[in-house]
């Protein structure tokens, strides 16, 4: 798709009140034809941290992932405002981890990680199918792609099981298995929803989310987010339900 960027109507971005969820917001807005409708899908609807960034309105207040009436009422929002077109592209962003070793590691922590980073995905994916589905069908008989419907789940190469990398640096083992179990998921999805023509893929941008230690990651938020918005305008049916990194190469499980 080369530097025409990515072209997509309607896009709901989970997990935007910082690092790469705000990047990627911001990315979206600069693409060289951006969105019709991007909503943005923080904790915190004032934006009190954004700066001077702009936050597109609408946005989803309060769209909690881990909160089956938060989810609800934004996906009563975006059907308010997208009708029939429906949603095209929801990138489940929201993440979180906690420090630990396999000695430190405990049930709170895991119940915690999983419920962010896994059950939240799940629960966002399910009450967003309808809208997803409409623009599948709007789009007519086009090849899949983020364009037509698209379901993107934000993993880590830390949830690849073949690769387990940095293992030395960083165990957080409740961050690994809740990223392992978000792949597992990304593969049910494209199994289920494939045949509806919804892409459902897994992305590792490259800097671990939240981020490591200053200096351990060779990629900045702004080729992070480049990328991921690159790999996103090439992705077509043959990708579905398989994992990728920011750089476009495909990822073990």
């Amino acid at each position: 798709a080369g530097m025409e960027g990515l072209h997509v109507g309607n896009v709901l971005l989970t997990g935007c009140d910082g690092g790469l969820g705000l990047g990627l917001l911001k990315g979206l807005l600069e693409q060289p034809s951006p969105p019709r409708h991007i909503f943005a899908a923080c904790l915190d609807p004032q934006g009190k941290d954004h700066g001077h960034q702009p936050v597109p309105k609408p946005s989803c207040p309060l769209a909690d992932v881990t909160d089956p009436n938060s989810i609800k009422a934004a996906v009563r929002k975006v059907q308010a405002e997208v009708g029939s077109a429906g949603l095209n592209l929801l990138i489940n962003n929201t993440g979180t981890t906690r420090r630990s070793t396999l000695a430190t590691e405990t049930a709170e922590n895991m119940s915690l990680v999983y419920t962010t980073n896994t059950i939240g995905p799940l629960q966002t994916s399910q009450a967003f199918l309808p809208l997803l589905k409409k623009a599948a069908e709007a789009e007519g008989q086009r090849e899949m792609s983020c364009s037509r419907a698209a379901i993107i789940n934000i993993s880590s190469i830390l949830g690849s099981i073949e690769v387990a990398e940095a293992w030395e640096e960083r165990q957080d083992i409740c961050y690994r298995c809740s990223k392992a179990a978000l792949n597992m998921l990304t593969k049910c999805l494209a199994l289920e929803y494939g045949s509806s023509g919804i892409l459902c893929v897994s992305v590792d941008p490259g800097h671990v989310t939240p981020p490591l230690e200053q200096g351990m990651g060779p990629v900045t938020l702004e080729e992070s987010v480049q990328g991921v918005l690159q790999l996103l305008a090439q992705l077509s049916a043959t990708n579905n339900g398989t994992f990728w990194d920011w750089r476009g190469q495909r990822l073990p499980w």
